[in-house]
Formats: C-alpha cells, sequence, structure tokens
C-alpha cells in the first residue's frame, strides 16, 4: 500500500510568504498621515496583508492587500479607480461635528480626506466609484433620531453632491458589519454579524458568532464572507 507524501509548501508559497512579510514590515515602518490606519496584520481569512480601519481612520493604497472594519451605526464609504488601480476606506460617526472641528470621526471631513488621498495617491475624481456600508441601528432604546439613518443620508448626499456614483451598497437594518476591501481590484465583501451592542462587536467577531448576508446593487457587487 502507496503512503503519500506529506505537503510541502512550494517555493511559490515561500516567496507568497516572504513577499506579504516584506509588505507588513514596510506598512509598519513608514510614516502615516493624521487619520491614517496603522493597525497591520495578516488576515489568516484571506491570506493577506491586511489593514484595520477604526473609528475616524482612513487608508488608501495602490498596494495588493485587503483593507477591513467593523461597523455599528457608524458609515464606511469604499472609493475605488478603476484605471489606476487605487482604492481606500473610511470610518466615520457622525455626519457632522462643531464648526471647525477637523476630525475623520465626522462625515464631512473623513469624506474629504479619503478623496484627497485617493487623488494624491494618482486616482482621478472622474473616475471614482463608491460602496458604502453600516448605518446599522444597533443601539436599543434610542430616543433621538437614529444616529445610523442620519449618517446613510449624509453619505448619500455628499456623495451626489461631488458626483461620485454609488454602485454598491449595505446600509441601515439592525446588523453591525464586518467589511473587507480589496482596493486594486474594488472588490468588497461584508459579513453582517449577530446583533449586538457596538462595544462587543469585536468580541462576537472573535467568537465568530456571526450570520453572513449580502445585498448586490445595480452597477456594483458586494459578496459574502
Amino acid at each position: 500500500m502507496s503512503v503519500a507524501e506529506p505537503h510541502r509548501p512550494t517555493a511559490q508559497h515561500h516567496a507568497a510568504s516572504a513577499a506579504q512579510r516584506a509588505l507588513l514590515a514596510q506598512l509598519k515602518a513608514r510614516p502615516r498621515q493624521p487619520g491614517e490606519a496603522g493597525f497591520f496584520y495578516i488576515d489568516n481569512h484571506f491570506g493577506r496583508v491586511a489593514v484595520k480601519v477604526l473609528p475616524g481612520e482612513y487608508f488608501v493604497t495602490g498596494e495588493d492587500m485587503l483593507i477591513t472594519t467593523v461597523l455599528g451605526s457608524c458609515i464606511a464609504a469604499c472609493l475605488w479607480d478603476g484605471q489606476a488601480r487605487i482604492g481606500g476606506m473610511n470610518h466615520f460617526m457622525l455626519p457632522e461635528g462643531e464648526q471647525g472641528d477637523a476630525s475623520g470621526r465626522y462625515g464631512s471631513y473623513a469624506m474629504e480626506l479619503l478623496i484627497n488621498q485617493m487623488l494624491k495617491l494618482g486616482a482621478r475624481r472622474e473616475r471614482l466609484q463608491a460602496k458604502i456600508f453600516g448605518g446599522g441601528q444597533v443601539m436599543h432604546n434610542f430616543t433621538t433620531m437614529n444616529v445610523g439613518e442620519r449618517n446613510t443620508r449624509f453619505v448619500h448626499e455628499y456623495l451626489r453632491t461631488e458626483h461620485i456614483p454609488i454602485v454598491a451598497d449595505d446600509v441601515l437594518d439592525i446588523y453591525p458589519r464586518k467589511v473587507a476591501f480589496f482596493p486594486m481590484t474594488g472588490k468588497a465583501m461584508v459579513k453582517r454579524l449577530a446583533h449586538a451592542h457596538p462595544e462587543t462587536l469585536e468580541a462576537q467577531e472573535t467568537r465568530g458568532n456571526a450570520a453572513l448576508l449580502a445585498k448586490t446593487a445595480a452597477g456594483g457587487s458586494i459578496d459574502l464572507f
């Protein structure tokens, strides 16, 4: 009876792993702009170098990597220039802050940061496309106007004013979401998490207690994972 040879990684696997380690080291070592995400890691699910965008942060790149975030009532806008193969994501918490409050926590400034960095890296405004996520009603007994609805309405109005088409979205409803965006290809993937308060999103994701759903909009696609 023959015995199968144990699987050994090929030279290609070694090269890919080395390339990932080199990219990860490069990203961690480079200077960061104010508000730019800086939590870099290897995402084992997708097998790629990734960056996690936290509330108030953004990230833009032309590298073959992954941009991720976890959302409750917040919004993440993913922008992409398919010709330049540059993409980026932000993560804002409220539509507007106090006058003169330049913080990525607020939608108006977060969108400005994201667009300006896209253009700085070589994207063209007329080629930009958007995919938007979040705006969930995840807070129980919230008596004022729903934050997720306000954020969603803001980002729709902002992108319409800037003439940037929204080619796909997954917004509103009651679910927190985890989003994975591939900036070179413009592909976006979303995982709707079981309902939880925003402060438990990361813990819930760690436990793997997730419900998988996805929605497609005309002109673009969002895949589940």
